[in-house]
C-alpha cells in the first residue's frame, strides 16, 4: 500500500482521498473536488564512479542523511536532464571533478524508499577537484584503502564491489539488482 503523502490537490487545493481510480489498479491520491489523479513515482538518483588510474574518487558527506560518511558523487536527477547529464552535474557539484563518462555501470532498485540508483563509470580528466557545499572532503582511494565500514549507502557499497570485481576480470558489465 502506498503511504498517503499527498493531502491536497496540486490543481485546485482541495483535499485528496486515496482510492483506486476508474481504469487503474492501485490507490492514488484523487482530488475530492476536481477529480485530478496525482501519481507518485520513484525518484532517480544518478552518479558516477570517478576513476584516476587505480584510484576511485569518494566524497565525505556534509549533509544528512549519513552526514560524515563516504559516498560516490551522486544525487537526485533534475527535470529536463538525462541520467548521464545528471550524473555529470552531480559529480561537478559534489566533487568539483571534471570527468568523461564511460557507460552505465549499475542500476539498483531501492523500492522500499521509492528510488532507482544509476551509476556511470567515469574517467577523471585531472586531479584538480574540490568538495562542493554538500561535501566535507574528496579523496582518491586505492581498493584496499576504501573505508568500507564508513560508506553512506548500500548502493555505493554494491557499486564499488562490482567495480573492483569487474576491474579484476579485465572487463566491465552492466549490473542490475534490487537493494533491500
Amino acid at each position: 500500500m502506498i503511504p498517503q503523502r499527498i493531502k491536497h490537490c496540486r490543481s485546485c487545493g482541495a483535499a485528496t482521498q486515496y482510492r483506486v481510480p476508474v481504469d487503474d489498479n492501485r490507490e492514488r491520491a484523487v482530488c475530492t473536488a476536481c477529480g485530478e489523479v496525482h501519481y507518485e513515482n520513484p525518484l532517480n538518483v544518478v552518479g558516477t564512479v570517478p576513476v584516476w588510474g587505480d584510484q576511485v574518487l569518494l566524497c565525505r558527506r556534509n549533509i544528512e542523511p549519513r552526514y560524515g560518511l563516504w559516498t560516490l558523487p551522486a544525487g537526485f536527477m533534475e527535470l529536463g536532464e538525462t541520467t548521464a547529464e545528471g550524473a555529470v552535474r552531480e559529480t561537478v557539484e559534489e566533487a568539483g571533478a571534471r570527468i568523461e563518462l564511460e557507460g552505465l555501470f549499475t542500476l539498483l532498485n531501492v523500492a522500499r524508499v521509492g528510488q532507482v540508483h544509476l551509476y556511470y563509470r567515469a574517467r577523471l580528466l585531472d586531479t584538480d577537484f574540490a568538495p562542493g557545499p554538500e561535501t566535507i572532503e574528496t579523496q582518491l582511494f586505492l581498493e584496499h584503502q576504501i573505508p568500507w565500514e564508513h560508506l553512506a549507502f548500500h548502493t555505493v557499497r554494491e557499486t564499488l564491489r562490482h567495480y573492483f570485481a569487474d576491474r579484476g576480470q579485465g572487463h566491465f558489465g552492466l549490473h542490475v539488482a534490487d537493494i533491500g
